[in-house]
């Protein structure tokens, strides 16, 4: 069948606005690009604060959505990874001209930001891994200030590094994905936080200890250096609110490094007796300038991860009505109503 030339999209309408779905051309295609036909497309807590704080973009409508995968429907010039039926999984990008966000039926893509999906994974698990794995990579690898580990998919990377690292919110996504990446890169004790009765989960992605994510922060503390016989030199919040972030400041080492995946908000009198510990915020869309050539050599190791089990998918759930399901799943992630999930849409069966 012939690439249609129009398309289903799900539009943020205005600024603080509502979501409509409404049609927008397919996009065309340019050298080293695919155009993925999204099977499905994963939803992130920051879609739902662009809505309601109207963050991050300027020119509207807009399309949003980071996290897909699909089916290639057709390559542009140049691209020799890919021919037209493969199943991908990709990381998006908002711009303002919306053809690389993944609330829509077709996305361009750049090739060699895209990794073939195994047949062991089904779609969703694809569009569940995107974002979360390379925020979580970024913040452990290439984030500038960062603790700079060589990556396990790099030559010397696997298993070189010892000690012990934390996870504050080992259940979400990007907090599993550091545990899996922490995992493969010879860290260990893992201690992570979380509900209790996620604990075999996170013991299954390579968690060693999983500390009840309830507890007052001196008792954390308490039970951290217990554990690890001390303070550590690696926390990363996977959840980044001011109470997990204070709380992990203090289990840091003298010159240890706290990783965030929102602005910080550590206490003005902790950073006044910082000890040489430093708070480093992690940029991990794959399609930044500075994060590109690590993301292409992630993206070309990423499908032999997959099959070797190296990272293991998260658990999915899918929300119906295509992409006009979007915003009933957004107020789920708003009202903290997803544990230990991720929450995906089949922009196909948009009616």
């Amino acid at each position: 069948m012939p690439t249609p030339t129009q398309q289903n999209a799900l539009f943020l309408q205005a600024k603080q606005g509502e979501f409509a779905v409404a049609s927008r051309p397919v996009p065309k295609l340019g050298p080293g690009e695919i155009l993925v036909r999204n099977e499905a497309s994963g939803l992130n807590p920051v879609d739902w604060k662009i809505q309601a704080y109207g963050i991050f973009v300027e020119k509207y409508p807009a399309v949003l959505g980071i996290d897909a995968a699909g089916i290639v429907e057709a390559v542009g010039q140049d691209v020799t990874r890919f021919k037209t039926g493969d199943k991908v999984l990709y990381e998006g990008l908002r711009t303002d001209g919306n053809d690389r966000a993944t609330f829509q039926q077709y996305t361009l893509v750049p090739a060699d930001l895209a990794a073939k999906l195994p047949d062991s994974l089904t779609f969703e698990q694809g569009a569940a891994l995107p974002l979360a794995l390379t925020t979580a990579a970024v913040g452990l690898y290439n984030q500038e200030g960062g603790p700079l580990f060589t990556p396990p998919w790099l030559e010397g990377g696997r298993g070189k590094y010892a000690g012990p690292i934390v996870v504050i919110g080992g259940s979400s996504v990007v907090g599993t994905l550091a545990i899996q990446l922490a995992r493969l890169s010879g860290v260990s004790p893992i201690i992570t936080t979380a509900s209790l009765k996620n604990t075999a989960l996170l013991q299954g992605f390579g968690a060693t200890h999983v500390l009840d994510r309830n507890l007052p922060a001196a008792a954390l503390r308490e039970e951290v250096v217990k554990i690890a016989g001390g303070p550590v030199s690696t926390v990363y919040d996977a959840i980044s609110l001011p109470e997990t972030q204070n709380a992990a400041f203090d289990l840091l080492a003298p010159g240890g490094k706290l990783i965030l995946v929102l602005a910080s908000a550590v206490d003005e009198e902790k950073k006044k007796n910082a000890n040489d510990r430093s708070i480093v915020g992690t940029l991990g869309l794959i399609q930044l300038p500075q994060n590109v050539e690590f993301g292409r050599a992630l993206y070309s190791k990423l499908t032999s991860l997959l099959e070797a089990g190296d990272l293991k998918p998260l658990r999915v759930e899918v929300v119906p009505g295509g992409l006009g399901g979007i915003p009933t799943g957004l107020e789920k992630l708003k009202n903290d109503q997803v544990s230990a999930a991720k929450l995906v849409v089949r922009p196909q069966e948009t009616a």
